[in-house]
Parts: C-alpha cells; sequence; structure tokens
C-alpha cells in the first residue's frame, strides 16, 4: 500500500535530475578553484611573502596530492549519491556523530570562502570602472555581484552551469594567451626550467608554500555537491572531478613557470614584490595590444564572480542536504518547484552574506585584507579539515564494504591521501597566524582552529540528542534521497547491517518479525509503478517495494489438496472484483500450461529461469 503522508520520510524534495553533464560540473569545479585569480592574486604573493622560486612545483606536487585523494574520493561517490558530499561520506564511513560534526564545520568553511570572495570582488571591479574613468566604491562593485549571485541562486542550476563555462573558457584562454607570451618573450633571451626542479620541493619553506598553494584548488570538490543533479552520477562526478583537479593544477603550475619565465628565475621574487597583482599584466604588457590587457582586468572580475557563483551552489546545497534528513530545520530541505534550486539554503546564504558586507562597510575595515584574505584562508582551513576527515572516511568505509572496489581506489591511494593531508593541516594549523599576517602573541593564532573545533563538538552533540528524541531522523543522517548506499538493506534479524534510511526503517518495522516472509502466500509486492517485478524481489530492492498492510494474500488460498501451481490465481469466492495491489488492476497473471513451481519445504519459489510471464491487458480481467 502507499506509504501515509504523516509517516517520516528523509526527503522533503528533491533537487533538478538529470540536469548536468560532465562538463558543466567540471565547469563548477574550476570556477571554484578560480584560476585566472589564483595567477593573478596567489602565485603572485606566494613569490612575493615567501621568497622561494620553487612555486611552479609545489603547484604541481599539490595538484598530485590532491589526485591522490580524488581517487578514493570519487571511488566513494559511485556508492553514495548525495548533495552533502564531505557530510555523507563522513556519515557512511567514520558514523553519524562524526558526520554530522564535519557538516557543522562544512557550512561556517564554505559560507566564508564565499563571502571573503565578495571583497576581492568590490576592490577589482571597482578598479576596472575607475580605469574606464567611473568611481565607485568597492562595497556598490559587491552588492552588485551579491544581487546577480542571490538571482542565479534560485534559478536553474543548469542556467549557472552555462554562465560560469562562458566565463570559464574565456578565462582559461587568457591565461593561455598571456602564458605562452611570457614565454615567448624570456628574460636575457632563453627559457629557463630551473623553477621545476624537483630538488626545490625539499627546501624548508615548501611547507608553507603548500598551504598557501593548496588554498587555490578549494572548490574543486564542489562537483560532487551536485552529484544529485547530475547525469549518471556515478561516471559524471568521477570524471568530473579528476579533470576539476587537473585543469586547476596544469593552470597555476603552467602559469607559476612562465611568470617565473618571463620575469627570469632570479628576478621573479622581487618583481612579484614590486608589481604585486599587476605583475602578469606588467610582463605581458609591452607585447600585447591594449585591449588585450583590459580585457584580462575583466576577466579577473569576471573569475572572481564564477567563484562566487560555485561557492553559493555549494554551501546552499549542502544546507539543503541537511534539512532535507532534518540535522536543520525541514524548510531548508525544500526546493523550488520550477527550476530544483534549494531555495531556503540559497536565501540563508544571501542574507548572510549581505549582513556581512554591511558589517564591513559600516566599520571601514580593509576588504582585501580583512574581508578576502582572512575570510577564505579561514574557510579554506575548514575545507581542509573536511579533506583529511573524509580521506578518513573513505579508508574506513571500504573496509567495511571489501570487493567493491579495487585495492588502489579502496585502500592504498586513500591512506597516501590521509597521511599527506594530515602534514599539510598540520603545517596549516601551526602558521596559521604566519599566514593572516598576525603578531606573534596573537588571539588569531588559535582562534579560528578552536571555533572550528566547537562547531564540530557541537554537531556531535546534536547527533547524539537525534539519536535519543529522533531515532528515524538519526537513521537518516547521510543517507539522502535514495537511502544512501546502493548496497545498504535494512536490519535483518541477526545482522550488524545498519539501518540506511527512514524509509528503510519503516520498512523493516511494517513486517510482523513472526510472520513468514511475504512471498511464502503468493505475491504482495508492488513496484512504484504499479507492474509486478522479478520475484521475489532481492532484500537489496526493498525500498523500491510497497509492503501491503496485511500479512496475507487479497484472494483466499487454495485448497491445501489442489497443489497451487497446476491453477492460476483464482479471484474470491465471494464473486468480488479479482485481486488488486495497491490501485485499480492493471495486470495479472497467466496460468502457466505446464507446472512451472515446485514445492521446496513448503515454499513456492520461483526458479532463477522460469520468470513471471509478461501481465496480459486489463481487458482480459473482463
Amino acid at each position: 500500500m502507499a506509504r501515509d503522508r504523516s509517516e517520516p520520510d528523509i526527503v522533503s524534495t528533491a533537487l533538478a535530475r538529470n540536469r548536468l553533464g560532465v562538463p558543466s560540473v567540471v565547469f563548477f569545479g574550476v570556477a571554484g578553484a578560480a584560476p585566472l585569480t589564483v595567477v593573478i592574486g596567489a602565485i603572485t604573493t606566494i613569490y612575493a611573502v615567501v621568497g622561494n622560486t620553487a612555486v611552479p612545483v609545489v603547484y604541481l606536487v599539490v595538484a598530485a596530492i590532491l589526485s591522490i585523494f580524488t581517487v578514493g574520493f570519487v571511488a566513494m561517490s559511485r556508492h553514495i549519491v548525495n548533495s552533502g558530499a564531505f557530510y555523507s561520506y563522513i556519515s557512511h564511513g567514520l558514523g553519524r556523530i562524526p558526520g554530522v560534526g564535519a557538516a557543522f564545520v562544512a557550512l561556517p568553511a564554505y559560507a566564508l570562502m564565499q563571502i571573503g570572495l565578495f571583497g576581492l570582488f568590490g576592490v577589482v571591479a571597482s578598479g576596472v570602472l575607475a580605469g574606464l574613468g567611473l568611481a565607485v566604491g568597492w562595497f556598490t562593485c559587491a552588492i552588485v555581484a551579491w544581487v546577480l549571485v542571490a538571482v542565479l541562486g534560485l534559478l536553474w542550476v543548469d542556467l549557472s552551469g552555462k554562465v560560469l563555462a562562458v566565463l570559464l573558457i574565456a578565462e582559461i584562454v587568457i591565461v593561455l594567451v598571456y602564458d605562452v607570451v611570457m614565454v615567448a618573450n624570456p628574460a636575457g633571451g632563453s627559457v629557463s626550467f630551473s623553477t621545476l626542479a624537483p630538488a626545490q620541493v625539499f627546501t624548508p619553506e615548501v611547507a608553507a608554500m603548500m598551504v598557501l598553494a593548496i588554498g587555490g584548488f578549494v572548490g574543486f570538490e564542489a562537483t560532487v555537491v551536485l552529484s544529485e543533479e547530475a547525469k549518471d552520477p556515478r561516471r559524471t562526478i568521477a570524471r568530473a572531478t579528476h579533470w576539476a583537479v587537473i585543469l586547476a593544477g596544469l593552470l597555476c603550475g603552467l602559469s607559476a613557470w612562465a611568470m617565473s619565465v618571463g620575469a627570469g628565475p632570479g628576478n621573479i621574487v622581487a618583481a612579484a614584490r614590486t608589481e604585486q597583482t599587476d605583475l602578469v599584466f606588467t610582463l605581458v604588457g609591452p607585447h600585447l595590444p591594449a585591449a588585450l590587457i583590459n580585457l584580462g582586468y575583466v576577466l579577473f572580475m569576471t573569475s572572481i564572480f564564477a567563484a562566487l557563483l560555485a561557492f553559493h551552489a555549494a554551501v546552499s546545497r549542502y544546507q539543503f542536504a541537511l534539512g532535507r534528513e532534518g540535522v536543520l530545520p525541514r524548510a531548508w530541505g525544500y526546493t523550488h518547484p520550477r527550476t530544483g534550486a534549494p531555495i531556503v539554503g540559497s536565501v540563508s546564504q544571501s542574507l548572510l552574506a549581505l549582513g556581512v558586507l554591511i558589517v564591513y562597510r559600516i566599520t571601514g575595515a580593509d576588504p582585501l585584507v580583512y574581508l578576502f584574505a582572512w575570510l577564505t584562508v579561514v574557510g579554506g582551513l575548514g575545507v581542509l579539515v573536511l579533506m583529511w576527515s573524509a580521506s578518513a572516511a573513505v579508508i574506513a568505509f571500504f573496509l567495511r564494504h571489501r570487493g567493491k572496489e579495487n585495492v588502489w581506489r579502496a585502500q592504498v591511494s586513500p591512506i597516501i591521501a590521509f597521511l599527506l593531508l594530515s602534514i599539510i593541516l598540520f603545517a596549516t594549523i601551526y602558521g596559521l597566524g604566519d599566514l593572516l599576517q598576525v603578531e606573534s602573541g596573537s588571539i588569531f593564532h588559535w582562534l579560528f582552529p578552536t571555533g572550528y573545533a566547537v562547531f564540530a563538538v557541537v554537531g556531535f552533540i546534536w547527533a547524539v540528542v537525534m539519536r535519543a528524541a529522533r531515532p528515524e531522523v538519526y537513521a537518516a543522517i547521510g543517507r539522502g534521497a535514495d537511502g544512501g548506499f546502493v548496497a545498504d538493506a535494512p536490519r535483518l534479524k541477526g545482522s550488524h547491517t545498519e539501518p540506511i534510511s527512514a524509509r528503510a526503517m519503516l520498512a523493516a518495522h511494517d513486517v510482523a518479525p513472526d510472520s513468514a516472509p511475504p512471498w511464502d502466500d503468493g505475491p504482495q509486492w508492488q513496484s512504484a509503478e504499479g507492474d509486478p517485478g522479478p520475484w521475489p524481489p532481492a532484500p537489496a530492492d526493498t525500498e523500491q517495494w510497497q509492503i501491503p498492510s496485511q500479512a496475507t494474500p487479497h484472494w483466499d488460498s487454495p485448497s491445501p489438496a489442489t497443489p497451487p501451481w497446476e491453477d492460476a490465481p483464482q479471484p474470491p469466492r465471494d464473486g468480488s472484483s479479482p485481486p488488486s495491489w495497491g490501485g485499480p488492476p492493471t495486470a495479472s497473471w497467466n496460468a502457466p500450461t505446464a507446472p512451472s513451481w515446485g514445492p521446496t519445504a513448503g515454499r513456492r519459489e520461483l526458479p532463477p529461469e522460469q520468470p513471471w510471464e509478461t501481465p496480459p491487458e486489463p481487458s482480459r480481467w473482463r
């Protein structure tokens, strides 16, 4: 029978399905990494602040580390399709309580990353307009970007994907043009590869450089957040995530090397300290028309906007996943009926960003230092914590589900990624004060890591409360729209498998423990489409079938003296309508012309090679 609407469910409504292909998901991932912003801003900053020429090889090494992490990460994505991403994976791997703690870390981390970018956009857009003779403050420019992001966040996700596609393709083209120009016009007349030498990885400053470099990749993992909206997510997300890491790594590494060629390996640090974010434009300016230089500034601005849009999509879908499963209030689990966009998650993130922007405008704080630099560094720390935790979750998940993936995907790469990310995370926490450029005794050395720890502990406590007060909600944590891991099943007597969703718990609860299996007295299952499926259904398919309210068939059982396999199921003897399964009869079965069933220990079973015959048309009943 159909489930009652009053019964608890883990799905309030759904995101838009089958909207995004591999290219669109890649655009979201690479847009979050914002390659042009990294090239113009981050790479120059690392050269200037650290004073080491190993920047190109460091970016390639970080890309390799994240590629190793991605192997296990996307292997898990083939088994778990959930817009909760890190939260869902950690729930499946390490347990529901750590999963909720991870969710409470993810929400502020992605929110800070997105809001911080408004500060950079405002400053850059104000500078671009100043070049055109228009005096517009950073706050006004940031508000314009805020309005556009807020509107696009409520529209169709594939529309945002098309916007990102146009912006990102133009961004990548201009980066490649600048790189070719810098390499074609090397300082001193010869191209040098010294900044790509692997030996530079072992210099003392590399740890700090890797911390800064990994921030340039944050956003690639947003591909998994879009898994429920992707076409064939088990393939699309895996390919898109790999491509997002590879493209971002190659672009950043190649551009860092090209900058060292254009300025000269011996002069790149001094040039970066002098020119700062204008370094690239200074190097290519003498060799390109002014129109391409101006276009570069405009695309720098649109690159930041693309990252704003990508992070907004990520944080709003995190909130949707938590609202749908009852971790946040249920209102967060609703989507727009036409666009499929998460309504409350998108609006709440927009309102939070607006409030922060107003506070910075009132206080007069430097938007480039205290809004962009601080919030993105702190947000990046939270995302790094999530990556580290997800690596551990992948290891634990495949230890419990052996044979689902090969040894490289399930064990070797996750262990390597966990060890490497542990080193980077320790270096980030240890040197966070230096990254924020605060004094040695400042409270900000430990305030932000402690803040994330507090958020995680609050998540742990909230999960424990849910386990005690709302066990059906606790059971659904991290399991998503389709009940989570495809191989999971409701708890069976004597089994140690956890129930995977509220729907699975209800399905297991509706059948009395002492009753016979549902296939002992004739077919009692009905698919969601109203057609009888393969018989008997496998336990893993429990959630796809509806259980009738009665443990007995809807028609009288045949006399024991008559073998049940010699005649077709008879209509009720009271002359009422033929049997129905959940609604008006749409199908029946023909009586086999020869014995096709055989009793086995008193149970009627269908041999694997003898499936049910195709049901006749409804007219056959009349």
